[in-house]
């Protein structure tokens, strides 16, 4: 039974994938995944003269049939790498993707860190304090005994 439903799943998955992958790629994705190289936003949020003329390359280049990853390697390779708004996986965007995720879990076990050793702080020990001369202290007790009567 398990088989089956693994067997499924794994046809389901490959179904989906190239229905996707037959799609002809929409330009409103790739101009959300796509920056603009003067104002750094988004294309579909720049009115940039750079960032029309890179909206109607992408409408060309699904015009003429191209995929998605080939019209993105054709704006990488006019203006660079920095126009992809997602980093790539590997090499150098490795770290760009690795670099913030290290960073908010080196800060949480830091705080962890110090919220544990502030909870574990023992309050100074008795006889560390400074004692009263005794008979100060012979005076203290004479007085409090008379308010306990």
């Amino acid at each position: 039974m398990r088989a089956a439903v693994a067997a499924l799943v794994a046809l389901l998955a490959l179904a989906s994938a190239s229905v996707s992958s037959g799609a002809p790629p929409n330009a409103a994705d790739l101009e959300s995944q796509l920056v603009c190289p003067v104002c750094e936003t988004t294309l579909d949020q720049s009115n940039a003269p750079i960032a029309q003329r890179m909206k109607t390359i992408i409408r060309a280049r699904i015009a003429a049939g191209e995929s998605e990853q080939q019209i993105k390697d054709e704006l990488v390779a006019q203006f660079g790498s920095g126009v992809l708004a997602k980093p790539p996986g590997g090499g150098f965007g490795l770290l760009a993707w690795l670099l913030p995720i290290a960073a908010v879990a080196g800060g949480a076990v830091a705080a962890a860190l110090l919220i544990r050793a502030w909870s574990h702080r023992q309050p100074p020990a008795r006889e560390d304090e400074e004692r009263l001369d005794p008979g100060l202290e012979r005076l203290v007790d004479d007085e409090l005994a008379r308010f306990d009567r």
